[in-house]
C-alpha cells in the first residue's frame, strides 16, 4: 500500500527488543564525558522525574552526590516530578531532597527565566524523556532555554535518551503561522529524532539561536531499537501503548471527541456521547491526569484501541482514520474541529480535505513529500543509525 507501511513493516521484523539486546545506555550514564565540564562551573539542570541516573538514583541526586555546584533545576510541563496535568501551571518550589530551588518553565507567563535568574549559571544540563512528537512540549522547553542560553554565554550538554517513535518520520511539516506551544518548529509531527538531534538541527539550521550545545550521546542505540520506557514521561501516556498510539489519537485534542482523558486508557481509546452506539462506551471522570476531562461524567460511546499489536501500529504510522471515521459518524461538519487541530496538525489542508470527503489515505500521501525532504534535511544532524 503505501511505501512507508511497507517500509515499517519490514523494520519490525528485524528491530532488535531491548530485553534480548545489550542494554541501551542513556547519555546521563557516561558521567566521564560531562562532569569534567562541570568542574569550577555554577550548573542549571532542565529535567523532571525521567532523568534517571540509575535505578534508584535520579541525576539531579547523583550530580549533588558528586559534589556538582547546582544552582536551579528548571521544571518542564508536567513539574519537576511530572505529576502535573497537560498545560497546568507548574510553580516555583524547592527540591527537598537537594535544596536546590526549582524554576518553572511552564508558569502561563514567560517562555524562559528572568535575566537575574539566567546570570545565575554558567552550564545548563538537558536531561529528558521525550517520546518524538512536535506537540510533545518537553523538547520546546529545551529549545527556549537554548535561546536563553545564547543570550547569555551559557553551555549547553544534553544527556540524550532514544526516541520510543524514533523508527520513523511522518506527517506535514508545520506551517509557522500555527506555532504555538504545542508545535515550535517546522518539522513532521513524527520527526524521528532524539532530543539531543533535535538540538542540534534547531541549532544548525537557525531555528534556535547560535549556542554552545553538546550531546552526550546514548549506547547501543539506533533508530530501530525498540526502546521500552522504564518511566511513564507523563501522567497521561501511562503505557507504551499510548505512546505508540498518541501520534493518532492525540489529534482528537482539536476536536470535539474525547481521546480518553480521565480514563484509565488515555490515548488510547477514544468516543463522544452521540457517537453511534457501538460494543464499547467509557465515562470520563476527574482524575490525577485530567481535573477537567472532555465530556466528564458523560457517557461516550467510541472505540478501543488497546488490543492493536504494536506491529501494525508502526507499519500504519500516523493512522488519520480514527479522526476520518469519527468525523463521519458525528455529522457534525466543521463544528467537528476546534481551532487546536491546526496547530496540532501544523497544516490548514488537512481539515479542509477531511470536510470534503477524503479519505485518510488521500491525505496521508499528500504529506509524504513532507516527510522525504525532512529526512532529507535531517541526515547531517543524526547522531545514531538510521535506515529511514
Amino acid at each position: 500500500m503505501r511505501l512507508k507501511r511497507l517500509y515499517i513493516t519490514v523494520l519490525s521484523l528485524m528491530i532488535t527488543f531491548v530485553a534480548s539486546a545489550q542494554e541501551v545506555m542513556v547519555g546521563a550514564t557516561h558521567t566521564e564525558e560531562y562532569l569534567p565540564l562541570l568542574e569550577g562551573k555554577r550548573v542549571a539542570v532542565l529535567a523532571n522525574h525521567t532523568a534517571m541516573y540509575s535505578d534508584e538514583e535520579h541525576v539531579v541526586d547523583m550530580l549533588h552526590r558528586e559534589g556538582v555546584n547546582l544552582v536551579g533545576i528548571f521544571a518542564p510541563e508536567h513539574g519537576f516530578r511530572g505529576r502535573v496535568e497537560a498545560g497546568a501551571k507548574v510553580s516555583n518550589s524547592v527540591d527537598e531532597a537537594t535544596g536546590v530551588a526549582i524554576l518553572s518553565l511552564y508558569n502561563g507567563n514567560t517562555q524562559r527565566p528572568s535575566d537575574e535568574v539566567m546570570r545565575s549559571f554558567d552550564v545548563l544540563i538537558v536531561d529528558m524523556q521525550d517520546v518524538g512528537l512536535r506537540f510533545y512540549t518537553y523538547y520546546i522547553s529545551m529549545i527556549r532555554m537554548i535561546d536563553a542560553c545564547a543570550d547569555f554565554g551559557c553551555s549547553v550538554i544534553v544527556l540524550d535518551r532514544p526516541n520510543p517513535n524514533g523508527h520513523y518520520v511522518d506527517g506535514p511539516i508545520l506551517d509557522m503561522k500555527y506555532k504555538s506551544g504545542v508545535g515550535w518548529l517546522p518539522i513532521p509531527v513524527v520527526h524521528g529524532l532524539t532530543m539531543g538531534e533535535i538540538a542540534m538541527m534547531a541549532v544548525g539550521e537557525g531555528w534556535a539561536k547560535s549556542a554552545d550545545v553538546r550531546v552526550v550521546r546514548c549506547r547501543n542505540y539506533d533508530h530501530s531499537t525498540h526502546y521500552i520506557l522504564p518511566i511513564a514521561p507523563s501522567p497521561n501516556l501511562p503505557t507504551q501503548h499510548s505512546i505508540y498510539l498518541y501520534p493518532s489519537t492525540c489529534l482528537f485534542e482539536g476536536t470535539v471527541v474525547s481521546m480518553g482523558r480521565g480514563t484509565e486508557a488515555p490515548f488510547e481509546i477514544y468516543g463522544h456521547p452521540d457517537m453511534e452506539e457501538r460494543f464499547f462506551s467509557f465515562t470520563p471522570q476527574p482524575n490525577a491526569g485530567s481535573a477537567t476531562p472532555p465530556h466528564s461524567g458523560k457517557l461516550c460511546y467510541g472505540v478501543d484501541l488497546r488490543e492493536l499489536d504494536d506491529e501494525y501500529i508502526w507499519s500504519e504510522g500516523i493512522d488519520l482514520s480514527y479522526v476520518v471515521d469519527a468525523y463521519d459518524d458525528l455529522g457534525m461538519g466543521d463544528k467537528f474541529f476546534t481551532p487546536m487541530f491546526e496547530k496540532l496538525i501544523g497544516v490548514s489542508w488537512v481539515r479542509e480535505m477531511i470536510i470534503a470527503g477524503c479519505s485518510a489515505a488521500e491525505i496521508e500521501a499528500r504529506w509524504a513529500e513532507d516527510v522525504e525532504a525532512f529526512k532529507e534535511q535531517r541526515k547531517r544532524y543524526l547522531l545514531y543509525d538510521d535506515n529511514n
